[in-house]
């Protein structure tokens, strides 16, 4: 809260944000920078960051590309570094995946900051937060021991109740000053997939939708934004089915991600795991129309046939089917990216700040 004049009328609040930094780019990074940026000069919030992931000694420099060792190498430097930055702060946002990573790196900054009588806040962000606290009994110990465990979606909110979890939603945060909202007309065949080459995001299942999509619209084309371990495989199946029009855009950086889907006309995803996809919401944003396939958690994001068009998990032919729907009925596909678009604003800083502003004052009281 601020005074007319723009003071604060409450002290200012020390956070430190525990989070991977963007030398690996990922969800979590992406997140917490675009944090970091929005808090620099807030009137209520002071913010300072601790990587999970800090470099090692420059001798050691070569040690980076060898995954065992570049944990073992990494974590007592982790751990100097938490002592020292959780001396001084009243928060410590700490955010989270699962399995190993949680014991690797929210785990110890859950310890640090009860050691220095802290306050604990646990952003968990994973999808597969039901399969962690089934097999991880480490997990369910800590989170029930954090004075705050935070996710984005009301779905991880379903199922850490499952396991007597409490769990507050702040939504994902979305920079909608990167996206240009415009109406699609006339509406083309032009895909566009923002999603990393892993196996939850299952990219090949949208290479095969396009290949239905090219029966139906041969001048069709499909960019693919991202990087990953499958993506060999993925380039190996569009030369097996022979498409044409299929473009390996590389990763792209914030400054430059936008420009993708202003490009693209329908923006289509096939995860079979996930939680809360920033990608759908910069769709929204760039009043791109969504299909998607539909893992558990995404209804809780996508309402069919109001944001956007659900299918089946794993079947190309359904999420062909859709995105050939909308190509027929571009009336539809402009409801839905209006109604999206609106959607969108519930996720822009505006909004989000105050409900962390929020979260943070309640811990500290």
């Amino acid at each position: 809260m601020t005074a007319p004049g723009g003071e604060s009328l409450h002290k200012r609040l020390k956070v430190v944000m525990v989070a991977p930094s963007l030398r690996y780019v990922g969800g979590q990074a992406v997140q917490a920078d675009l944090l970091l940026r929005l808090w620099q000069g807030d009137p209520d919030v002071d913010v300072t960051f601790i990587g999970v992931d800090p470099p090692p000694p420059r001798l050691l420099a070569w040690a980076e590309r060898i995954p065992g060792l570049r944990t073992i190498l990494r974590e007592p430097i982790y751990f100097l570094n938490l002592w020292r930055g959780l001396k001084d702060v009243d928060v410590a946002h700490i955010f989270s995946a699962s399995y190993w990573s949680f014991l690797l790196a929210p785990a110890p900054a859950w310890f640090f900051a009860r050691f220095r009588g802290k306050k604990t806040l646990i952003n968990y962000r994973s999808g597969e937060a039901r399969d962690h606290l089934k097999r991880f009994r480490s997990g369910a110990f800590v989170l029930s021991r954090t004075d705050a465990i935070v996710v984005p979606s009301r779905y991880l909110v379903d199922v850490f109740r499952e396991f007597g979890l409490k769990a507050v939603v702040v939504p994902n945060l979305v920079d909608l000053s990167q996206f240009h909202y415009r109406e699609r007309n006339p509406l083309r065949p032009h895909l566009v997939c923002t999603r990393g080459f892993s196996p939850y995001y299952s990219v090949d299942v949208v290479v095969r939708a396009f290949a239905e999509v090219k029966k139906e619209y041969p001048e069709a084309c499909l960019d693919l934004v991202g990087s990953g371990p499958l993506e060999a495989e993925v380039r190996n199946l569009v030369a097996d089915l022979k498409l044409n029009g299929v473009s390996f855009m590389g990763v792209a950086s914030r400054q430059e991600i936008g420009k993708y889907y202003d490009r693209a006309d329908i923006f289509i995803n096939a995860s079979w795991l996930d939680n809360m996809p920033v990608s759908i919401i910069e769709a929204y944003g760039a009043g791109t129309p969504v299909v998607t396939t539909s893992p558990e958690s995404i209804p809780y994001l996508v309402e069919h046939e109001r944001t956007g068009l659900l299918s089946a998990v794993g079947d190309e032919k359904a999420l062909a089917a859709n995105v050939i729907r909308l190509l027929r009925d571009p009336a539809l596909a402009a409801r839905l990216a209006k109604n999206a678009y609106q959607e969108s604003r519930r996720y822009t800083w505006e909004v989000v700040r105050d409900q962390w502003v929020d979260v943070y004052r309640s811990l500290a009281r």
